[in-house]
């Protein structure tokens, strides 16, 4: 009988001799997907939770700046940095559940009086201590404000009113808003695709 020999460089591999490089690239791969869920988790959750998040607008309080069913990214890092400007539509938690979000327009800033009269909105501040009739160019002209109001803002209190006047559960009705409740400043529109890009605020 023929016996068939190898030498040292021809012995034939079995399952036994693969098994350690098999399972060693297969943990060193493993290995490497973890660490790049990690690093991706440790750039987008900071990010998520502290620099901008999603929202969907619901109802049309806001309209017709925003339609119900639109969907924004919120900048939560502006306030960070600067106080919040009038005019801006901000999201923030509301007041009397702050497990509701709510999207309205700054009117009125701390240390403000704000002015409702005849569908009219005035503000009274160290600049304007006569008052000064806010030009509200994005209204439409059948959505002006009712009733009649005076509203004094301290500090970290802000007025904020729905567009849609009409249909807007706002300043008018639950009370100032305190600066604890803010989330940020609408930024950027994702969709309608129509619609894409960066929000005016102003």
């Amino acid at each position: 009988m023929n016996e068939k020999r190898y030498d040292n460089n021809e012995m034939p591999l079995n399952n036994k001799s693969r098994e350690p490089g098999f399972f060693r690239r297969f943990f060193r791969e493993v290995w490497e997907f973890i660490k790049i869920v990690f690093i991706s988790l440790a750039i987008v959750l900071p990010i998520r939770f502290f620099v901008a998040q999603p929202f969907i607008v619901r109802g049309a309080s806001m309209e017709p700046a925003f339609q119900d069913g639109e969907y924004l990214i919120i900048d939560e890092l502006s306030y960070l940095l600067r106080p919040p400007v009038r005019g801006e539509v901000i999201v923030f938690r509301y007041p009397q559940d702050p497990s509701q979000f709510f999207i309205k327009r700054i009117i009125g800033l701390p240390g403000e009086t704000v002015i409702i009269e005849n569908g009219s909105v005035a503000i009274q501040n160290d600049a304007y201590p006569n008052g000064v009739v806010l030009e509200e160019s994005y209204l439409l002209p059948s959505l002006q404000t009712a009733p009649n109001m005076h509203t004094a803002l301290n500090k970290g209190e802000y007025f904020v009113l729905g567009d849609n006047r009409f249909k807007s559960s706002d300043s008018r009705q639950w009370g100032i808003l305190k600066e604890k409740f803010l989330v940020g400043r609408t930024f950027l529109r994702l969709w309608p695709v129509a619609e894409f890009g960066i929000v005016a605020n102003l």
